[in-house]
């Protein structure tokens, strides 16, 4: 069974979805006009008994697409006090944000429900269920714990809905999933939703749903004309150069509150630290910080006294923070769906998102992998300049100083400072010098060291007979050993064959990190503990000073100038 999304809907209110009035009201009072696509397909048919299995983006308005059907179909004469629904999800933040949308809509079913995750008082929880409660929303772990405690019965389930379930198997709750519902009824109803669809989700739904409705919803697309919602692009940028490149992104694009994703915690730690020293208020947020942290954390950023979160992928999942305005991909990100994901935070109910990704040139492909899963292009663009950052500077004091004359009814005050100066001054030479005091004042001093341009990696046959084929031959098909040829020198890298070192690898690094491409490159010869290779010798030193912030086959080895080579 399947639903047909593309046809063109009718005007459909939730008066129109057989909702019950005490639902439509509340909807009403929460200032809910109408569904959304995902709440017009699911509603009907999860009302009926049936499964359903959704693919719908964050922000679409899923919960209420499955939780408005649950509480309708919770009886109101209710005495055991056992579950009657499960929701599992893959954080505590979001069983947090969940469970308060249920409490909201079924504010007047008297309906009870409980979040259950780690890092709350186990006795709470205990207690709670003790008591009885009607809809129980859950993260994978904890669920279990409370199953094999024998606190959560699920004799008397009706619905088990899986919500962002990509997400629980990134995280590796397939097997906890698996064994929780081992201990539902085989009568009930099972609705899974997820933003993407990979061949495991699928194998998932065969296991536990049965003939499912399937639906799927694509974000809105743009009116002809129109700039999509979410602004994709990208930049490419050497490894050594991404902290500047992304303050003056940030400058340049002001965000309301953004999220910037790192591959690992040391890189979240590192780089938060460095933009707090530019003058930006960011938090960190990964996997070392305790709940405690990860709720202060949170609290700042909600309550405006952050803008930036630094974050990695598996901290930041289930976060939904409701007025950010900018998603930045530090690294490109590993996996498309990832990408996905991470976007799909912004560009919500109408307000235009940004999503910016910084990719070093050997990240291309993956940006062309993501294009292709996507089937959008990302544009790549060039890092601002020191003069578009003047010019945005200049364009902040300017918009600052009019919506102050609109503004402020206590200009009056300094009028006698005006006209004594304009005694002595030009009036517009008085006018310059306040604009230039208040700019001055109004920002950081701009980084004056411009980003060269770095054109994307390109790989064709050329580049692959280049990339050692052939044992230890260098790029050029010249055994090493001897001295360096005419124009070149020769650099020593600290790692060799023990450390899994090949002439590709150092040739990737290379090229990756610095200007020069295959055909730049001499002679390589790999020992068991160190390296040598010849590169240009009016590139030696961006070279050496590339290589040394970046790592080659996860190693941060000592690269320099061959001692033995005289000039």
């Amino acid at each position: 069974m399947a639903t047909d999304t593309t046809a063109e809907e009718e005007q459909v209110g939730f008066a129109d979805l057989d909702l019950d009035a005490e639902l439509v009201r509340a909807l009403s009072a929460l200032g809910y006009e109408e569904p959304t696509p995902i709440q017009r397909e699911a509603i009907p048919p999860l009302l009926e008994g049936h499964d359903l299995l959704g693919q719908a983006a964050t922000g679409t308005g899923k919960t209420a697409a499955f939780a408005l059907p649950v509480l309708q179909r919770i009886p109101r004469d209710r005495k055991d006090g056992l579950p009657a629904a499960l929701v599992l999800v893959p954080t505590r933040e979001l069983a947090i944000q969940v469970s308060e949308a249920v409490h909201r809509y079924g504010t007047g079913l008297g309906i009870r429900v409980l979040p259950v995750y780690g890092g709350q008082p186990i006795g709470r929880q205990l207690r709670s269920l003790e008591r009885g409660v009607d809809v129980v929303v859950a993260t994978p772990g904890r669920a279990l714990d409370h199953i094999a405690r024998g606190t959560l019965r699920l004799d008397g389930l009706q619905t088990v809905v899986l919500d962002e379930a990509d997400e629980m198997l990134d995280m590796g709750f397939s097997e906890d999933i698996d064994a929780i519902l081992e201990n539902v009824p085989e009568e009930r109803q099972t609705v899974l939703f997820s933003a993407t669809m990979p061949g495991r989700i699928d194998s998932m739904a065969r296991r536990h749903l049965s003939d499912p409705v399937r639906i799927q919803i694509e974000r809105e697309a743009p009116a002809p004309g129109e700039a999509p919602k979410t602004r994709e692009s990208a930049y490419v940028i050497r490894r050594a150069q991404k902290p500047a490149a992304l303050g003056r992104l940030l400058d340049l694009e002001a965000p309301e509150a953004a999220i910037v994703f790192c591959r690992t915690r040391e890189e979240v730690d590192q780089l938060s630290e460095t933009l707090n020293g530019r003058g930006y208020r960011a938090e960190a947020l990964h996997g070392g910080l305790s709940q405690e942290q990860r709720d202060r954390v949170m609290g700042r950023l909600r309550g405006g006294t952050a803008d930036l979160l630094v974050a990695t992928d598996v901290a930041a999942r289930g976060i939904d923070v409701e007025h950010l305005t900018h998603v930045i991909n530090y690294d490109v990100p590993s996996a498309p769906e990832s990408y996905v994901h991470r976007i799909g935070r912004v560009g919500r109910a109408g307000r235009e998102g940004v999503a910016i990704t910084l990719a070093e040139p050997r990240e291309h492909r993956q940006l062309k992998a993501i294009e292709r899963a996507t089937g959008r292009k990302i544009p790549v663009e060039m890092v601002p300049s020191v003069a578009d950052l003047r010019a945005r500077r200049l364009e902040l004091t300017r918009a600052a100083l009019h919506e102050s004359i609109l503004e402020d009814e206590d200009l009056e005050r300094f009028r006698v400072v005006v006209e004594n100066l304009a005694d002595e001054f030009d009036v517009m030479d008085v006018a310059l010098a306040a604009v230039k005091l208040a700019h001055e004042t109004g920002g950081a001093a701009i980084d004056e060291e411009e980003i060269p341009e770095v054109a994307p990696l390109h790989r064709d046959k050329d580049r692959s007979r280049e990339r050692g084929r052939g044992g230890e031959r260098g790029p050029r098909g010249r055994k090493g050993g001897g001295g360096p040829q005419r124009g070149m020198t020769r650099l020593f890298v600290g790692a060799g064959r023990s450390a899994g070192i090949r002439p590709q690898d150092l040739v990737g690094a290379i090229t990756g990190e610095s200007q020069l491409n295959g055909r730049d490159i001499g002679s390589i010869e790999i020992a068991d503990r160190f390296s040598l290779v010849e590169v240009p010798e009016n590139a030696a030193t961006d070279v050496i000073g590339a290589l040394r912030g970046s790592t080659i086959k996860g190693r941060k080895p000592t690269v320099r100038r061959e001692r033995a080579q005289t000039r």
